[in-house]
């Protein structure tokens, strides 16, 4: 039911959609230095003020939560669906192509931009899903509110600021992830890693290495800078070592240091297997050369040996595991700093619903401990599961088979989402999986037609579950 007038409506208002969704685009919304009014900085703050101006033309009932989270009420009723997205982005690099990452352009049916796919794009198909509902004059016996927060991408603090103030809805749904239906939210165990000791002066040395910016990112990027080893011989090396590991090293000589850089390829950190990780290489190629025996050196191949290259499944780290419902534990070193006196790093592990304490953080302990390195968080984030034959969840698989003509299914994944700590919450949608939108990458984009399908969807959930 619904449905021929839905279709009728999205196709009168595609081109308003997609221009709301540049205009957020056109933000730089990173995270950025706490300002008064301002939890997470300029950026975010003027995203959420654009969005709630276009909410408020829409017709939509606008509160602003202390400028952490929006929220976008379709009516006075009890409310019985969220749609729960952010407007925050990861930050861009300098490697776009198509266009620059803040101007949006449209290209072959797809939008380029930061945010596009990342969540932008599907931030703003739920607010439409609302409006086409309200313009259509659909009877509603409950509300369905559609929530946008800014700091999803740098922890979810402005989700918690919200939820300390109001109740979750029986039913959250997500447009953050992929479609059909992600019921299932790996845990996660992520921490930093120290060590300190006295400067050794013998050759050949590393002075310094450095790669990655966040831990839920694979990194693209790492240097590092060497003394007293000739350049021809790294050079050698480098070439070598590129072929092996798939990513590009090279090297050059300024001030009598040799300069290695490393470039690989960025990634989302639940899915490290799509990237090519510059700081595990970087680590593993400096771990192989002839360098002087020291503390600081020795510390750095053991870090090696923890996360090898291409080793996202932790088995060398002796974490390797899987389950039926949840698939297998992934994990990703992504930040490394390391100097003459001490070394800093970060690591990020989606692990499976039978990951412990006992199997998961304390076998790491050991393992850093027997080098002498500490590791700093103790504490796991258990897993989300919500059943899949949950009325809930049967509803949202019915609407995306009635649009895409494609069987529903309930996947499982390692990212977690804003719904992560909901009990009735779940991912749904936006992206077709079978699509590499480049999320969290250069040249990020959505696919136009794949936007506005998951609008209509979305107010088909809104119709179904609150008539």
């Amino acid at each position: 039911m619904y449905q021929k007038q839905l279709e009728e409506y999205f196709a009168a208002h595609r081109d308003e959609m997609i221009e709301d969704i540049c205009t957020l685009i056109r933000i730089p919304s990173d995270r950025q230095e706490a300002r008064d009014g301002m939890p997470f900085g300029e950026g975010p703050a003027k995203a959420l003020e654009a969005a709630m101006e276009i909410g408020c033309r829409m017709g939509l009932s606008v509160t602003d939560y202390d400028h952490y989270v929006a929220t976008f009420d379709l009516n006075e009723q009890e409310r019985g669906l969220d749609i729960l997205a952010h407007l925050d982005v990861v930050p861009v690099g300098d490697d776009w192509t198509v266009t620059k990452p803040f101007e949006p352009k449209i290209l072959d049916g797809k939008l380029y931009g930061r945010g596009s796919a990342d969540d932008k794009g599907p931030a703003v198909a739920g607010l439409w899903a609302a409006k086409a509902v309200k313009d259509l004059g659909i009877p509603l016996s409950k509300n369905c509110r559609v929530i946008l927060g800014t700091d999803e991408e740098s922890g979810s603090s402005d989700i918690a600021h919200y939820y300390q103030i109001e109740k979750e809805a029986p039913a959250t749904f997500s447009p953050d992830a992929d479609f059909p239906v992600i019921n299932v939210e790996k845990g996660s165990y992520s921490s930093d890693f120290t060590a300190q000791w006295t400067e050794d002066e013998k050759l050949p040395r590393i002075l310094s290495v450095k790669g990655g910016f966040r831990r839920n990112v694979i990194p693209d990027k790492a240097e590092a800078v060497l003394e007293g080893i000739d350049l021809e011989k790294i050079r050698s090396a480098c070439a070598q070592y590129s072929v092996e590991s798939g990513v590009a090293f090279e090297a050059e000589e300024k001030n009598h240091k040799i300069f290695v850089k490393a470039k690989g390829r960025a990634a989302h950190a639940s899915t490290p297997e799509v990237g090519a990780n510059a700081v595990t290489a970087m680590v593993e190629f400096l771990s192989r050369l002839p360098m002087a025996d020291s503390e600081g050196f020795s510390k750095l191949c053991a870090v090696s040996r923890i996360f090898p290259h291409g080793d996202w499944a932790g088995e060398a780290a002796g974490v390797k595991m899987s389950d039926e419902v949840s698939g297998p534990l992934t994990i990703a070193f992504s930040v490394f700093e390391y100097s003459l006196t001490g070394l800093i790093g970060m690591f990020d592990s989606r692990v499976s619903l039978c990951a412990n304490d006992q199997n998961m953080r304390d076998v790491l302990v050991d393992a850093f401990g027997k080098a002498e390195i500490h590791l700093g968080n103790l504490t796991m984030r258990p897993g989300h599961h919500v059943p899949a034959d949950s009325p809930f969840i049967r509803t949202l698989l019915r609407c995306y088979e009635q649009y895409t003509g494609k069987k529903g299914e309930c996947i499982a994944i390692g990212g977690g989402t804003y719904t992560h700590n909901l009990r009735n919450g779940v991912a749904f949608g936006c992206a077709d999986p079978t699509v590499d939108n480049h999320m969290h990458g250069a040249d990020e984009f959505a696919v136009i037609d794949q936007l506005v399908l998951s609008a209509k969807i979305f107010a088909q959930v809104i119709i179904d579950i609150c008539q």
